[in-house]
């Protein structure tokens, strides 16, 4: 079995278990359901680095990143130094990540969270609401074009943006009007493997009128500036940061530079 039906698989299990503890109903009743949501296209649109910075501390691929920061620490710093948005990985199985990872962080930022999950039910959408976050991920590869659509008009009617995420020419066909984002992935869910010339040679085949993230594999700020110059207006980058003793300072310096190339 590979990585993603894995990952699937166990979803479904660990869906299954969170309607038995809680129903939709007690998941709307949570105080984080009914406050406003910040928007990520907004924050993209007004703030220049375009980053979104990822707290995460393990992958199937890289296995242990950095189990030692506290995500209190991390999202507060990343907050600090400018960043776009702050994209929380809350997989415990394959990630090590946490719902109470994403609640922490919306206590102390004021700044657009985004989910990072594999999303397949809707369960999951009315939970991403009400443990605070901003922003779902929908990926188009483990969903059909009319499960995407019902998602995201489901997470519209509750206040969320929604990203679709692709990582081939196929999936492209799957992009519904009712989204917000396009995130192309560099990252093959099947293998894991990196391939940065993916956002490259997608970005002219996604229609002009979405905003554009370019995700996974930055690493440096020649592919930044190339991948700006194209017209991606964000940046979700985790591991670059999270593989650091420091994330939030490596990211600090990174917006700083990356703010003085723009300005020339």
């Amino acid at each position: 079995m590979k990585i993603l039906e894995k990952i699937i698989c166990v979803k479904k299990k660990e869906i299954s278990n969170k309607k038995n503890a809680h129903s939709i109903k007690e998941l709307e009743k949570s105080s984080l359901f009914k406050r406003k949501t910040f928007s990520l296209i907004e924050s993209l649109n007004r703030k220049e680095s375009g980053i979104i910075a990822e707290f995460k501390i393990k992958s199937p691929s890289r296995g242990v990143i950095n189990n030692i920061v506290s995500v209190e620490k991390v999202v507060k710093d990343y907050e600090l130094s400018g960043v776009s948005g702050i994209s929380i990985l809350t997989d415990y199985n394959f990630f090590s990540g946490k719902n109470e990872d994403l609640e922490k962080s919306r206590s102390i930022v004021s700044i657009p969270i985004l989910r990072k999950d594999f999303i397949i039910d809707e369960y999951q959408i009315i939970e991403s609401k009400s443990i605070g976050a901003d922003v779902i991920l929908l990926i188009a590869s483990i969903l059909s074009k009319n499960q995407i659509k019902n998602f995201t008009q489901i997470a519209k009617d509750i206040g969320l943006e929604v990203i679709i995420e692709i990582h081939n020419e196929f999936e492209i066909n799957k992009i519904t009007d009712n989204l917000d984002i396009v995130g192309i992935n560099n990252r093959d869910l099947q293998t894991f493997i990196i391939n940065y010339n993916n956002c490259l040679n997608l970005y002219s085949k996604i229609p002009k009128k979405y905003i554009k993230i370019a995700e996974s594999g930055i690493s440096n700020i020649n592919n930044l500036l190339e991948l700006r110059k194209k017209g991606f207006k964000g940046f979700l980058i985790g591991e670059y940061f999270m593989k650091r003793k420091d994330p939030g300072k490596i990211c600090k310096n990174l917006i700083k530079y990356l703010s003085s190339k723009y300005d020339k």
